[in-house]
């Protein structure tokens, strides 16, 4: 029996979809299999282990009543404490692998993975080099032409900035997801208003021309034990909340995106579903992808079709999508978690650094003369 970590929650927007996410796979993973311990992280960054089997609304204030503060600790002998007393020793939690359920912000942009890697702790999902980029979406967009991949032009939008191609604009978060911190502005005199006062656009912001007629579909994809497409979506929007497919639209309902608003499988002419496909497969393995993905599309639904993100840890980590063949979310998790096992993201190697360098070199007072 495994010990298996959920890690929710976050320093993210995305905070309470994530504790969504995580409770959902709390109660995913196979009992006789696993013990399963909730990890929650809370808005300012701290580590708790939580009582087990709470409702969403335990979270609403921060970390539950009787949960245990612990530090993550990295190094040989690094993963999880337990935080010492007064002249006590920390105890170190044994966790076997972490089920990343944080989205956006470090969940997602490969810090915490890059944390898990230092801990030396499995964990599924991402590696850091793949999530930095799936977050990263002016990166991304560069790989999709890199890749021959269909997207809407992108530009890195700043300060006293301009933009080659003509207006209405979308204006996203160079770093995020969800359609957090997204707007629609007419002209680049707005979108330079927008860049001051949306605190989204802090870290950076990309435009994109605004297409009215192009509707979202969405595919999600399983690496392992070996390559699995899901069925496509198309969800559905509320244009008369706005323009695009918003937080709102996503999340209603209060469990992720098992609940929001679909069409599925999406009905949408055999071309477009055979290059969705092609893509996806593409990025999956330039990425490269794993655990389970969400790649976003942007579609006429007739001649038209580009890639739009990747959400490399998607709400309900996708588990709706996967009806034709069904894979159980059960199953769904443990092959996440022996993926984890099997092919851990992170092989420390310090060969070539045998000394030599070290011993010939001259005084550190001759190097900065």
């Amino acid at each position: 029996m495994a010990n298996v970590g959920i890690i929710f929650g976050g320093v993210s927007p995305e905070h309470d979809i994530s504790i969504l996410t995580g409770l959902q796979a709390e109660r995913g993973v196979d009992p006789r299999k696993h013990k399963v311990i909730p990890i929650f992280v809370a808005k300012n960054g701290d580590f708790f282990i939580a009582p087990s089997n709470l409702e969403a609304p335990s979270y609403a204030g921060g970390a539950p009543k009787d949960s245990t503060a612990v530090n993550l600790v990295v190094g040989s002998d690094g993963g999880f404490y337990s935080q010492p007393k007064a002249l006590g020793k920390a105890r170190k939690i044994e966790i076997d692998v972490v089920v990343n359920c944080l989205h956006g912000g470090p969940g997602e942009d490969g810090s915490m993975q890059s944390l898990l890697d230092l801990a030396h702790l499995r964990y599924t999902g991402p590696n850091a080099l793949g999530a930095a980029l799936g977050m990263d979406k002016y990166a991304f967009g560069g790989a999709c032409r890199a890749l021959g991949i269909r997207a809407l032009s992108r530009e890195l939008f700043i300060e006293d900035g301009d933009i080659s191609f003509p207006g209405p604009y979308i204006m996203k978060p160079r770093y995020g997801g969800s359609s957090i911190g997204i707007d629609v502005v007419a002209d680049v005199e707005t979108a330079r208003a927008r860049l001051k006062s949306n605190v989204h656009f802090k870290a950076g912001a990309v435009v994109e021309p605004y297409r009215e007629d192009l509707f979202d579909l969405q595919i999600a994809v399983k690496t392992y034990p070996q390559l699995t497409l899901s069925q496509i979506e198309k969800p559905l929007r509320d244009r008369s909340r706005g323009e695009i497919l918003s937080y709102r639209d996503k999340y209603v309902g209060g469990s992720g995106m098992v609940e929001a608003p679909r069409e599925l499988p999406a009905k949408v002419p055999s071309h477009i579903e055979e290059e969705m496909r092609r893509y996806a497969t593409l990025l999956a393995k330039a990425v490269p992808l794993r655990g389970v993905t969400r790649i976003d599309f942007l579609s006429n639904g007739d001649d038209e079709l580009y890639v739009n993100e990747v959400n490399t840890i998607p709400g309900s980590l996708s588990k709706y999508l996967f009806i034709d063949p069904l894979i159980p979310f059960t199953t769904l998790l443990e092959d996440m978690i022996s993926e984890a096992m099997a092919s851990p993201t992170y092989t420390p190697t310090a060969i070539g650094a045998d000394g030599t360098a070290l011993n010939s070199a001259s005084s550190i007072a001759s190097k900065l003369a």
